[in-house]
């Protein structure tokens, strides 16, 4: 008589609230990993670095034009980067069986989700301060409001590309996947945000649709450092909005967290 032993199945995750070491513990291990990927290092710091320098030069002959756009941009660059790389970087986590591993122990979704933010959270803060300074001592850009202001909706705007980026990797099966959400997600926010037409200028559903995308305020927050020497109303219910979404959307990343990828 032949006996079929069945492997148990994992232990699902643990539901606990967000614990402060596990978290920790999650970040200080991406990080880790992430010091010996340097393309992916490079591609969250300096990208949004040289595409800053290109705008600038592009514009050589009408620095006019860089300083009502560059603002955006600033805010925009670190958003598209952090997205791509933290999708990525999330999906390979789960296809190579970490994420698995993970999940089978002590640690929660929450914890692990939060983990990864505060990670590359980190690296926002590098990437965001190193493209503020880049773009107002190092080209020139004309702005009315604080650096300081600058340098938050800038931040806020590259944890905002993190959590989208955790967000949709819980959805593509492939790095190839992951990718193509970027036409999906970030494209039509672009095309929407007032970066090339002010919004009030578009067609009544379409100003209707960015009123409701994320980019739209961020893009409204730069402009508001642009031309206010202090803090609006305004600013802060951009900022509040662009933060806000960037939670949202962490808590619907862990949960939409899975498991495993078939």
């Amino acid at each position: 008589m032949s006996t079929t032993t069945t492997t148990p199945p994992l232990a699902p995750a643990p539901t606990s609230p967000l614990n402060a070491s596990r978290t920790l513990a999650t970040a200080a291990r991406v990080l880790r990993q992430l010091r010996h990927d340097p393309r992916s290092i490079a591609l969250m710091i300096l990208v949004p670095c040289v595409m800053l320098f290109l705008l600038r030069y592009v514009f050589d002959g009408s620095p006019q034009t860089f300083d009502n756009i560059g603002a955006s941009l600033l805010g925009i660059f670190p958003l598209i980067t952090m997205f791509l790389v933290t999708s990525i970087a999330t999906l390979r986590e789960r296809t190579s069986g970490t994420l698995e591993r993970l999940l089978a122990m002590p640690l929660g979704k929450g914890d692990l989700i939060a983990g990864y933010a505060l990670a590359f959270g980190t690296l926002a803060i590098i990437q965001s301060a190193l493209a503020t300074a880049l773009a107002l001592w190092g080209l020139g850009l004309d702005v009315t409001g604080s650096p300081w202001l600058l340098l938050l909706v800038a931040l806020l705007d590259a944890l905002l590309g993190t959590a989208l980026g955790l967000f949709v990797s819980a959805f593509a099966a492939s790095e190839f996947q992951a990718v193509q959400f970027m036409p999906a997600v970030i494209f039509p926010q672009l095309l929407l945000c007032g970066l090339f037409t002010p919004r009030d200028n578009m067609h009544p559903v379409l100003e209707a649709i960015s009123n409701v995308l994320p980019m739209s305020y961020a893009v409204d927050g730069m402009n508001e450092v642009l031309k206010h020497t202090d803090m609006t109303a305004t600013f802060v219910r951009d900022a509040l909005i662009v933060a806000g979404c960037a939670l949202l959307v962490l808590g619907l990343g862990a949960a939409t967290l899975r498991r495993r990828t078939e």
